[in-house]
């Protein structure tokens, strides 16, 4: 028997799937009866056994499902548990821990130059409200405003004189008080 079991050792690789059947025909050919009747006995405790290990399995798997069933666990909250549980996995790798870092070195750096860009654009929205076209425009605008029915004189910034626009458009929508009481 254990020259049988040595023989095992010494036989031709099972072919892979594509191989040619020819060297598995050839295989078989070279051993003796006493060798193929020694792999019909463990081919057969091997299926045996795949099929006791497919049984005890189904019964694992049975028992799993019915303490989870009793816990209360269903498949949505077991996938929530999996991704929270990957997520932490993932997060404590070192790649992650650098990527994070760099990360948030980018985004110091990115905030640091948005406040630069900020602070170019108001310098030059200054300039541009100090540009003489700026102040021909304002002037322009002061006295279209006067012509149109402003009382005030022309003068002041842009600022006030879209203010004292915006007050008079809100005050000419304004009902006076006599034709309220004439409308009762």
């Amino acid at each position: 028997m254990s020259r049988g079991k040595i023989c095992l050792l010494r036989t031709e690789p099972v072919p892979e799937e594509g191989e040619d059947v020819a060297a598995t025909i050839s295989a078989t050919e070279t051993l003796s009866e006493e060798e193929r009747e020694e792999l019909r006995r463990e081919l057969a405790k091997v299926e045996e056994e795949i099929q006791t290990l497919s049984q005890v399995l189904a019964a694992k798997e049975k028992h799993l499902a019915e303490i989870k069933r009793k816990l209360g666990i269903n498949s949505l909250q077991e996938l929530k548990q999996n991704i929270a549980k990957g997520w932490q996995d993932v997060t404590a790798t070192s790649a992650y821990k650098k990527t994070s870092e760099t990360l948030s070195q980018a985004g110091q750096k990115a905030s640091a130059a948005f406040s630069s860009v900020g602070s170019v654009i108001t310098k030059k929205l200054e300039d541009v409200k100090n540009s003489p076209t700026f102040k021909s425009f304002e002037e322009k605008v002061e006295n279209l405003k006067s012509k149109v029915g402003g009382t005030k004189p022309a003068g002041g910034d842009f600022g006030e004189v879209l203010n004292s626009a915006a007050n008079a458009s809100a005050t000419t929508t304004e009902p006076l008080p006599e034709q309220t009481q004439e409308s009762l």
